[in-house]
């Protein structure tokens, strides 16, 4: 006589309706590390050459008073992105001159620099950690048929949380840039060592109308990566979901 298989504890139509505390914890991971994961993926893609590119060709850009032209800017910009992405100490900038041999950026410019480098690289290992973990977390819930709903439903719920987090940061940059801009600031360096003159170097090359450029760039590239985990989540989840009424009909 054939008799229906019993189901392993883990394989049970229970544990498809009421999540175990390590389903729930594994869900909790996915949901709160996707929104950090595509944020700083998105400013990884900002911090680019070929952002440069993009912005000082934008109809618009403005034009720096001092003297420099586009063609001065992206030749000296794409030096303190490359900066942020190599090993180099802080003389990779230092020994960078004017044609007239003069320092392309004082003291204080700098050591600024050595700050944005650090808060950097400490950026994108907390980006290669999260990933590490949020990969580990979904295919644990994936792995498994009864509990790869979960995996999606967690992705999907991560991405609705990224939408409303960069919703309101878009928001808040909009209707209050100076602030947004400022407190972004103090969050990361100490006391006013991010503040130059207009005159500064980096201030040619990187104007406030850069910084929000950027800050939107990150934003709508977050909410797109977003829209496509969400769509691809819901997309997956009614398929595992038919997948388990599937088996458990059988």
């Amino acid at each position: 006589m054939v008799t229906n298989p019993v189901p392993l504890s883990g394989d049970s139509p229970a544990a498809h309706s009421e999540p175990s505390w390590l389903i729930r914890t594994l869900r909790a991971i996915v949901i709160l590390t996707l929104p950090p994961v595509l944020v700083l993926s998105s400013v990884r893609l900002v911090m680019t050459e070929l952002f440069l590119q993009i912005e000082y060709h934008r109809p618009g850009f403005p034009a720096d008073r001092f003297g420099f032209t586009r063609d001065d800017r992206l030749h000296y910009a794409p030096y303190a992105v490359r900066y942020l992405h190599n090993d180099a100490d802080i003389s990779y900038l230092g020994q960078l001159t004017f044609p007239n041999g003069q320092p392309l950026f004082n003291t204080r410019e700098l050591q600024h620099m050595e700050d944005v480098k650090e808060v950097t690289r400490a950026a994108f290992r907390t980006l290669a950690t999260l990933v590490t973990i949020l990969i580990i977390s979904t295919v644990l819930l994936a792995r498994r048929r009864n509990t790869r709903r979960w995996a999606w439903l967690a992705l999907s719920d991560g991405a609705l949380l990224t939408i409303f987090i960069v919703i309101g940061l878009l928001v808040l940059a909009l209707v209050g840039w100076q602030f947004f801009f400022d407190n972004f600031h103090a969050l990361f360096f100490e006391g006013d060592t991010w503040i130059f003159s207009t005159s500064d170097t980096l201030i040619r090359l990187f104007p406030q109308q850069f910084w929000f450029d950027a800050a939107l760039s990150v934003g709508v590239l977050s909410l797109l990566g977003s829209l496509v985990i969400l769509f691809c989540g819901h997309a997956l989840e009614r398929r595992a979901d038919r997948g388990v009424k599937t088996n458990g009909a059988a």
